[in-house]
């Protein structure tokens, strides 16, 4: 059952997920080679999406295993 609605979620939000890439490609085209500067910023906007979900799952894990390691001494 739950990979029946895991398949549901991942075939509507495949479009959205494509869509994102074509929008950084058509902005990174439609720049000129001049604008240096434009480059860096979407790099550094790509790097911020890549690595804020990484910053809050490691924030969850330690939540876990703090709250598991106090839950086994108690």
């Amino acid at each position: 059952m739950k990979i029946n609605i895991l398949v549901l979620v991942f075939l509507f939000s495949i479009d959205s997920i494509f869509a994102q890439c074509s929008m950084c490609k058509a902005v990174a085209e439609s720049a000129g080679a001049e604008k240096e500067g434009f480059f860096e910023g979407l790099n550094s906007g790509i790097l911020y999406l890549m690595v804020t979900p990484y910053i809050l799952l490691t924030i969850g894990a330690i939540f876990f295993y703090l709250n598991r390691k106090k839950s086994i001494a108690n």
